[in-house]
């Protein structure tokens, strides 16, 4: 008998090295998460706005502000639609904070948002809730 029966080729080595397994999972994970960042990248964020006992607040001004180096600054307001709903456009970083406020009812406290990447979507799990008056 002459050789081994079980030799493997050069390719049958390379293709189960766990050196190459390693390469090959990194590789993937970036290829995933640069198609998971490219259909998320709209920079919209939404949410609610209810009052303290739980009701939706129309009409209601939401304002986006985004990190600016070293502050927040005020980068965009929309107003809540009849059933408390409100998205906001153009969201361009990926530190943002959002308050909420409405002559007469009042405002909520800003709530910081942080983002895994800059303009990422993201839908708020929690509702902004207006308390107090001005």
């Amino acid at each position: 008998m002459s050789g081994a029966p079980f030799e493997r080729s050069l390719w049958g080595g390379l293709l189960v090295n766990r050196f190459t397994a390693v390469l090959a999972a990194i590789a993937l994970t970036i290829v995933a998460w640069n198609i998971y960042v490219s259909m998320h990248n709209h920079g919209i964020v939404a949410g609610r706005v209810v009052d303290a006992a739980g009701q939706p607040v129309a009409q209601a001004t939401v304002v986006l502000w985004v990190l600016n180096f070293t502050t927040f600054v005020e980068n965009a307001r929309t107003t809540t639609e009849a059933d408390g709903r409100f998205t906001v456009i153009n969201s361009s970083s990926h530190s943002i904070q959002l308050s909420a406020e409405k002559a007469g009812i009042g405002r909520s406290p800003r709530i910081v948002v942080r983002l895994y990447f800059r303009a990422e979507d993201v839908e708020l799990s929690a509702p902004l809730v207006i308390k107090g008056s001005e």
